[in-house]
């Protein structure tokens, strides 16, 4: 197996790790499956295991069994803190645009581009100075545009919010939209759009 070093916290020893540990420091309390984090980090369930056993046992990780899911967890390690920290530079953008968007009237769909996408995507890069957020449809753009700077500015990122129509998206006829469909794209998870 290959092995990539993360882009976005390249102390890390692949990318698998880095968005396995973000998946689960970045949301205190939540505990999810392998086969539920395998397909959110879209990673293999099989290599997943290697990775999960080396965080386990050294304690960043907990899991326990409920019949044959084995569910994972974050402990309160002294690692666990700072690792999170590290990952919230790298990884939370993307969770917080999320959470900034999730149920925002208008908004069909939304990306992060740019250099961060670039990072995302694997593609080496110094670290990016701020996140390009494009958000597709018709939203309030002074609220959209509040929600997003402001969750992004909570975790040290500074934000450009970017509007696009849903027609103007789908056509890509100004130069932006052909550039920003052609390049790296991070789509983000709104859950139910309006």
């Amino acid at each position: 197996m290959t092995r990539h070093l993360s882009t976005l916290a390249p102390i890390l020893r692949s990318e698998t790790q880095a968005r396995l540990l973000a998946a689960l420091l970045l949301q205190p309390g939540r505990e999810a499956s392998i086969a539920e984090l395998a397909r959110e980090i879209k990673a293999d369930p099989g290599n997943l295991h290697d990775e999960v056993e080396r965080l386990v046992t050294a304690g960043i990780l907990a899991d326990r069994r409920v019949g044959r899911t084995r569910l994972l967890r974050a402990t309160d390690s002294p690692l666990a803190r700072p690792l999170a920290e590290l990952l919230m530079l790298g990884y939370g953008p993307k969770l917080a645009a999320e959470r900034a968007l999730r149920g925002a009237p208008g908004v069909k769909q939304a990306y992060l581009a740019g250099s961060w996408a670039a990072r995302y995507r694997g593609q080496p890069g110094p670290f990016p100075h701020d996140i390009d957020v494009i958000v597709v449809g018709s939203p309030d753009r002074d609220d959209v545009t509040d929600a997003v700077v402001e969750a992004l500015g909570a975790i040290g990122q500074d934000a450009q919010v970017i509007f696009r129509s849903a027609t103007a998206w789908r056509d890509a006829r100004d130069a932006f939209t052909r550039t920003a469909k052609s390049g790296p794209l991070v789509e983000l998870d709104l859950g139910e759009t309006a």
